[in-house]
């Protein structure tokens, strides 16, 4: 899950009520799609900073609501407003996620490294999608990443 570090930061969920943040402002019908769809109450992710000078991941979170529509979508002076989208008919939809930990930083460029992760969704040419499922044999390897200091 991508997040730029100046909107909400790994420190940012972790200091959040609850350490819980409303996971708002996914404007693509794909990544709408994952998070609304595939993900389930307890799953975890990759907290990834994107929009920043060295992009990479910085920990992890757990999904712990339902979807729900972003409320974002409604409010004419938000830069996520979707004149499109109403109450009655919502177009985007949000997960609560909750912190679970900050790892050291693996940059993107670390993780370009690995051939083990040379068919990772996050990592494929021209993606630009918030949130990308990741298969376990990633997971594993990246947390095994998280651990090397």
């Amino acid at each position: 899950m991508k997040s730029e570090p100046e909107d909400v930061s790994i420190d940012d969920l972790a200091a959040a009520p609850g350490q819980t943040v409303p996971w708002t402002g996914v404007r693509n019908y794909q990544a709408r799609n994952f998070m609304r769809d595939a993900m389930r109450i307890g799953d975890l992710a990759f907290f990834y900073h994107s929009g920043c000078a060295e992009p990479g991941i910085a920990g992890i979170c757990e999904v712990c609501s339902e979807p729900y529509p972003d409320a974002t979508q409604f409010v004419a002076v938000d830069p996520y407003f979707d004149p499109k989208s109403s109450p009655d008919k919502p177009r985007w939809w949000l997960r609560d996620v909750r912190f679970v930990g900050k790892s050291r930083y693996i940059p993107l460029a670390e993780l370009r490294a690995h051939p083990e992760l040379a068919g990772m969704r996050l990592l494929a040419r021209g993606n630009r999608l918030s949130i990308t499922p990741v298969t376990p044999e990633e997971w594993t390897f990246i947390t095994q990443l998280m651990e090397r200091q």
